[in-house]
């Protein structure tokens, strides 16, 4: 499908981009940029370093860190070596990180600063093939290496011959890296990806959308420790794009000051940025009020329409952009993955000039399997198949998919590979579906979260939790019912709406558990789930919630 054969490859491409692409610790206010020329130099100084420790093809080196430059200078390291890395979430607990570790048969591990340096010394002696760690900040105690301690220093002249030379080292069905997952059936095991599965799976989703390419930024703040923006990194990569990291708690900072072309997100950050925009309105002048809802009634009609009229015009400078703005204000698209975006806002972002493609996929499937292609995007769906993907939906309703973008299988666990892959290559995902005549896919649930009542009857809960927590007054929802005669909904309320709520309602605040106890909430809660209730069947309506 492309030259490209390995990550080499790609990296390759981003080094010798000729509009000079760099890499931007944009951390706590931080702008330190990176050239193309420090970060060949940086990546081949510390693969020579593993390297000289005993590195070798096919060894696994872990790594814990938050999203930063040194993630991928790491990464392209061990990569060049033919070795395999090792993500792992900092936000796991030491006996967590001790399961991987031991598991994946690790011989190095980088930690990013003390914190995370802590937990690999308390399960050091619990992994047997771990020889060496390696800290990024700060100084290292006694049996612990420094990363730039452990970086040689090279010209650029030699690093790049170093980096031409292991090219053609790495195969595209070598192994790449280890993600753990909980996979489809719950226990934790690593899939594993090859360098094919990350090319064509890059390749291919980038073909599906006119992908900048040449002095744009992406700004990267999900976890590089999930296969979604670590992909896209890669696509970034493959595009020659500038890439500027952040926390994911500073992005609204981030946004201002990065003015990123493009990102990606989980819903759940469009949501919080949606639920901000009417807060904020909420306190405004009824005037305003007034004049944002008018807007934003105008730019719905126009999106469900096709046809921006006068009034859309009209409102462009003085609301729309104001939106768009939020985002930095030169935004060409972003993307969501990792859970259903919802549909009021996918339709809302999209009214007021902001892209959200939104697709799915797994970590077993390196991870894309569908996306909305730009201009034909569709609300409730996560898109298309993108080219070279086949999906098909099993008897029982479950989604199914094959090609290059599919694991090799787990990690020592050739039985839990056999329970999800089958021998002609289609790996069973775990989530129920349908695609409709045109080929967009729709999910409706996960297979095993299905319920089904006394009375035989199948609830997918996923949707009717979605419904709940659209309403401003619902932080979160969950379903109950399986093997029930009915179904109930434990409700974690947005305590931040309810209470500015209650004090126009002239209700006390300060006692929550007296405030959720006042028959005014119980009925507020109660008209929320009267509004969802409409739109069931009888059997999947919630009788009761608490």
């Amino acid at each position: 499908m492309s030259e490209w054969k390995n990550l080499l490859d790609l990296f390759a491409t981003w080094r010798t981009a000729p509009h000079r692409p760099c890499l931007v610790d944009a951390r706590e206010g931080r702008d330190l940029r990176y050239s193309q020329e420090q970060v060949a130099t940086w990546v081949a100084g510390l693969a020579l370093g593993l390297e000289q420790l005993g590195i070798r093809k096919g060894d696994r080196v872990a790594i814990i860190c938050g999203d930063r430059p040194e993630w991928h200078v790491v990464d392209f390291a061990v990569q060049h070596l033919g070795a395999v890395d090792v993500p792992i979430y900092p936000t796991l607990l030491p006996a967590q990180v001790k399961a991987i570790l031991a598991d994946s048969g690790a011989v190095a591990v980088v930690a990013e600063n003390a914190d995370q340096l802590a937990k690999v010394l308390e399960v050091r002696g619990n992994c047997p093939a771990l020889a060496h760690v390696v800290l990024i900040d700060g100084e290292p105690p006694a049996g612990v290496l420094s990363l730039a301690g452990l970086t040689r220093e090279l010209d650029l002249a030699a690093a790049e011959t170093f980096l031409e030379s292991r090219r053609g080292t790495v195969a595209p069905e070598d192994l790449a890296t280890l993600i753990y997952t909980s996979g489809t059936t719950g226990e934790p095991k690593g899939a594993m990806l090859t360098h094919d599965n990350f090319v064509f799976n890059a390749t291919s989703a980038a073909s599906v959308m006119p992908w900048p390419e040449g002095g744009e930024v992406g700004l990267a703040f999900l976890p590089l420790s999930h296969v979604l923006e670590r992909l896209v990194d890669y696509i970034y990569f493959l595009k020659g794009t500038t890439i500027a990291y952040c926390g994911v708690l500073e992005i609204a900072e981030a946004f201002r000051r990065i003015r990123p072309h493009l990102f990606t997100a989980v819903p759940r950050v469009y949501e919080k940025i949606y639920a901000r925009i009417f807060e904020e309105v909420g306190h405004a002048p009824k005037v305003r009020q007034t004049l944002f809802r008018t807007a934003v009634r105008i730019a719905l009609e126009a999106h469900r329409s096709g046809r921006k009229g006068l009034l859309y015009r009209l409102f462009d400078p003085i609301v729309y952009r104001k939106i768009r703005d939020i985002f930095g204000g030169r935004l060409r698209f972003s993307i969501s993955g990792g859970a259903p975006l919802p549909v009021y806002a996918y339709e809302f972002f999209h009214a007021l000039g902001v892209e959200v493609l939104e697709g799915y996929g797994l970590t077993e499937t390196s991870p894309v399997i569908t996306v909305n292609p730009l201009g034909r995007s569709r609300p409730g769906s996560p898109g298309l198949p993108i080219p070279g993907v086949e999906v098909k939906i099993a008897e029982d309703g479950e989604i199914l998919t094959r090609g290059r973008h599919v694991m090799r299988g787990y990690w020592g666990k050739p039985e839990a590979t056999a329970a999800v892959l089958s021998a002609d290559g289609w790996f069973a995902t775990g989530d129920i579906g349908e695609l409709d005549s045109e080929g967009y896919l729709r999910i409706t649930d996960r297979k095993k979260d299905l319920l089904v009542t006394a009375g035989g009857k199948n609830v997918a809960p996923q949707p009717i939790e979605a419904q709940i927590v659209s309403s401003p007054f619902v932080e979160n929802a969950v379903l109950f019912g399986d093997r029930k005669p009915y179904i109930v909904a434990l409700i974690v309320p947005n305590f931040e709406e309810l209470e500015r709520w209650a004090k126009g309602k002239g209700l006390a605040t300060a006692n929550r558990e007296e405030l959720l106890s006042r028959r005014e909430v119980l009925n507020l809660y109660q008209e929320i789930l009267d509004g969802v209730n409409s739109k069931l069947a009888r059997f999947e309506t919630v009788k009761k919630f608490a």
